[in-house]
């Protein structure tokens, strides 16, 4: 089906216009919407307009899924994906973390029976964004500690499918964690590293480690993997920005080691940046493309940059708006592609599966469909949805996708 942009944007903008909250919302620590109360006055113009918007947005992200390739990788590539899983605490209480919130007297009413329903969901997750096969490499945010990862693997049809966890403790005060996951078959670790993230402008503050993940992959080339939750907006964008200019400067120092060895060094970041591809700490510190004609040998390409101008979708909503804070991010070898032999990316993408999605009853529309709305269990997936990117081997005939 096709659409005039001009017409769709006009609806929009109509659709905007009387969408305005009603209601007070609540903000969470990464200024996410998640509002108790998601219901406001019902009228038949609101419901019309409220089925309407619904379609827009189906139509959205059928399109969005127009590129999605299910077909097996088998020994050409692998697929890499990111995934903020939003909360995923186990119910056993850490008194060394401020988890108090996801115990099951806690005022989530986090149960064993919850806990297990949130696994399965996630694994469901996993295994619509692989395709015919899994993921071979697996990036979360968001998640207790390494048992919840374990339990991810062992609690769910995951356990078929022999993957590796490399995790560390972070200084979060909420235990909140980076982890990653891998396929044991197409991915050889080598090593991990914690990086630790202060800031000299207020060393007593503490927030998530950056971890660095470096593999083979398919016994071939080695991949350099960021995983990154960075400090939240909390406080406002112009308050928080030091913290996650702070972050960029930590990769990009580290980044710039590795291309001294390796110029050729296949670099790819993944993670919640909390910003957006044109925000200093993306843009400029990090020095992540968005103009793919710009990108220089020790430059790296941010594949989010085609998302925008075309803000119809994103991973994430917020007061009805969709944005871009996940990332899928490379090094120019990585998104040049040009040597034969070698790993190259295609295009990241948004996995917008109608399944990971519900109305949007205060701003109409769809919106991610959450664990919880407020301190009220609706049994969904995340507050974010997933980006994959694919890295395949460059055969002589084969032409960049």
């Amino acid at each position: 089906m096709i659409f005039n942009k001009n017409i769709l944007s006009c609806c929009l903008a109509i659709l905007t216009a009387f969408c305005s909250p009603i209601f007070s919302w609540a903000q969470d620590d990464d200024g996410d919407d998640n509002s108790a109360v998601d219901t406001i006055p019902v009228t038949d113009a609101k419901k019309k307009l409220a089925m309407d918007k619904i379609q827009l947005d189906e139509a959205v992200i059928k399109m969005g899924m127009a590129n999605f390739n299910d077909a097996p990788r088998s020994k050409k590539g692998i697929r890499a994906m990111w995934y903020n899983v939003e909360n995923l605490f186990d119910t056993e209480n850490d008194s060394l973390i401020n988890d108090e919130e996801f115990l099951p007297d806690g005022v989530k009413g986090w149960t064993q029976k919850r806990y297990q329903i949130k696994l399965n969901n996630i694994y469901r997750v996993i295994t619509a964004v692989g395709g015919w096969e899994m993921p071979e490499i697996v990036g979360f945010c968001e998640i207790e500690n390494k048992r919840v990862l374990e339990d991810l693997l062992r609690r769910t049809p995951m356990k078929k499918h022999n993957y590796g966890i490399v995790h560390e403790n972070s200084p979060d005060a909420r235990g909140i964690d980076v982890g990653l996951i891998y396929r044991k078959d197409k991915f050889k670790y080598i090593k991990h590293e914690a990086i630790r993230l202060v800031f000299p402008f207020d060393p007593k503050a503490k927030t998530r480690d950056i971890l660095y993940v470096q593999g083979r992959v398919l016994g071939k080339d080695t991949l350099h993997v960021f995983v990154n939750h960075w400090p939240s907006r909390r406080g406002g964008q112009a308050k928080s920005e030091p913290r996650r200019v702070a972050a960029a400067e930590l990769i990009r120092k580290k980044i710039d080691s590795l291309l001294v060895v390796s110029p050729n060094a296949n670099v790819l970041i993944m993670g919640d940046l909390n910003d957006y591809p044109t925000d200093k700490s993306v843009l400029q510190t990090l020095r992540a493309k968005t103009d793919s004609t710009t990108v220089g040998d020790a430059d790296l390409y941010n594949y989010m940059a085609k998302f925008i101008k075309d803000e119809k979708i994103g991973t994430h909503k917020y007061q009805g708006h969709w944005g871009t804070l996940d990332h899928i991010i490379v090094s120019a070898p990585l998104f040049k592609g040009q040597r034969v032999g070698h790993l190259y990316a295609t295009q990241a993408e948004i996995f917008t599966g109608r399944f990971l999605m519900e109305e949007d009853k205060r701003y109409y529309g769809l919106q991610p469909y959450r664990t919880y709305a407020g301190p009220r269990f609706i049994d969904g997936f995340s507050d974010h949805l997933p980006v994959y990117v694919d890295l395949w081997y460059k055969a002589e005939e084969t032409e960049k996708k």
